[in-house]
């Protein structure tokens, strides 16, 4: 088993571009953004040295930009598809049983992954004291999280400044032990030995911030039953 720290720092030394010249990414992407991105994928090289081989990892970082789309394609871009590639290569390390998994992982999927499903993974977060691993995805992502959501959430201290929308992944749907869905219809594939549960809630898209104050604490109650059952006291 592989332990993989938890912080990479996307470093600006160069790398031989050679590695990953067979999987180049999408050509709507200027030349120093793709330098960018092979630094990325280098560093992810670096700490899967062992689990995965540089052509998987090459292969994944391709995909990751590409499925976060178009929207996606500007100067925060590598950082994105970096974070995005990690988390797959987790997810992916944890199935094959060559990263342990130490907590009970949930997933969240809602239609955007700008409200519903970001916000229900930020209070597993909070609530969990971080003993939960959490993801969240969207079948058909938002270019942004819903601002009034960032707002209702900084008000009980959970900072999503950072968060983004993220495509759902057959990797980190097989991952999870509970995969809770909101809204997204049979956009989830379903895989033996899952716990499925969806939640019926009020989508928070166009919503002024006391209607998502109102999903936001119906959220937060569904969650503190559901980290009540995943860690009994």
């Amino acid at each position: 088993m592989t332990e993989i720290d938890d912080l990479v720092i996307i470093a600006a030394e160069d790398i031989d571009p050679r590695r990953y010249q067979e999987a180049d990414v999408p050509e709507i992407i200027d030349p120093v953004t793709q330098h960018h991105i092979n630094q990325a994928a280098d560093r992810l090289a670096d700490e899967f040295e062992g689990v995965f081989s540089q052509e998987t990892i090459a292969r994944y970082m391709v995909e990751s930009t590409d499925l976060l789309g178009e929207a996606r394609i500007n100067v925060f871009v590598p950082v994105l598809a970096h974070r995005f590639c990690r988390e797959r290569l987790k997810a992916l390390a944890q199935v094959e049983g060559k990263l342990v998994k130490e907590q009970p992982e949930v997933l969240f999927v809602c239609t955007h992954n700008a409200g519903r499903s970001q916000m229900a993974a930020g209070l597993v977060k909070l609530r969990s004291d971080g003993r939960i691993h959490v993801r969240s995805a969207g079948s058909t992502p938002a270019d942004e999280i819903n601002p009034a959501a960032v707002e209702a959430m900084e008000e009980v201290g959970v900072d999503m400044s950072e968060e983004f929308p993220k495509p759902l992944t057959d990797e980190v749907v097989r991952a999870a032990d509970v995969v809770i869905t909101m809204g997204c219809g049979d956009a989830c594939p379903i895989f033996p030995g899952k716990r499925y549960e969806d939640w019926e809630l009020e989508d928070p898209a166009g919503k002024d911030v006391e209607t998502v104050r109102r999903i936001r604490d119906e959220l937060d109650a569904r969650v503190q039953a559901l980290i009540a059952e995943l860690l009994p006291s």
